[in-house]
């Protein structure tokens, strides 16, 4: 997988966040990404909609693009 986008996620703590972000991103037809609880990151091929960084934001995972 190409990781073109990269979003830092610091409250991501957990394979309970983990499971979160990755279901969030899924139901919200994010494709190609990799959620990385050792790095605390987000790749994904395509940038993240602003919806879904909202919902993400408001699921207790804030985001910053690298």
């Amino acid at each position: 997988m190409k990781k073109k986008h990269i979003y830092k996620v610091p409250d991501m703590s957990c394979g309970h966040c983990v499971n979160r972000i990755t279901a969030l991103l899924g139901s919200m037809g994010a494709k190609g990404f990799e959620v990385s609880l050792e790095q605390q990151r987000i790749y994904s091929e395509e940038p993240l909609e602003e919806k879904v960084i909202k919902a993400l934001e408001e699921a207790g995972y804030p985001v910053a693009a690298e």
